[in-house]
């Protein structure tokens, strides 16, 4: 019986493949809270889970008494391949303060919205008054209204599924 390490090639196949293993395992656990694997563009939405969760508690109940402006100069993709959200501020001025709701029971607040500016949200950065992230098993809950809550009052955004 031969040794797995008999020759110096199969000696470093062996090291290349433990570094890969222990390389994506530390990659892992690195992202442990993160609602998303890689660091989001915008350093604002660079937070935890729970950031996620106590910021959004902050901003319930949901403003069903806030004026209707109509719909935002936005546009939004979902990707429930990837429980994905992007959105993007179509109008010529920053946004600041916006609130983005899903079907009136989740939210998650951006800073600030440029204008012209794409901003990718991931289903679990969006949270709703009892702590729980919006469900990546879409198999019951959909994205079925959109809207922003900017300057005290409520747009809805047009909405469409990502290719």
């Amino acid at each position: 019986m031969t040794s797995p390490f008999a020759s110096r090639g199969s000696f470093a196949l062996t090291v290349s493949m433990i570094g890969l293993v222990t390389l994506l395992a530390s990659l892992l656990v690195g992202c442990a809270g993160r609602p998303q694997l890689f660091p989001n563009s915008d350093s604002s939405l660079q937070k935890t889970s729970t950031e996620f969760a106590a910021d959004a508690a902050k901003r319930f109940p949901y403003k069903m008494d806030a004026p209707r402006a109509g719909i935002a100069d936005a546009r939004a993709n979902v990707d429930y391949t990837f429980d994905t959200l992007d959105i993007v501020n179509l109008s010529d001025e920053d946004w600041a303060d916006v609130e983005v709701w899903v079907n009136q029971q989740f939210v998650v607040h951006l800073p600030k919205m440029e204008n012209h500016v794409l901003k990718h949200l991931t289903f679990q950065m969006i949270f709703n008054d009892g702590g729980f992230s919006f469900p990546t098993n879409n198999m019951k809950t959909r994205v079925e209204k959109l809207e922003i809550f900017h300057e005290g009052k409520m747009y809805d955004v047009k909405l469409q599924l990502a290719d």
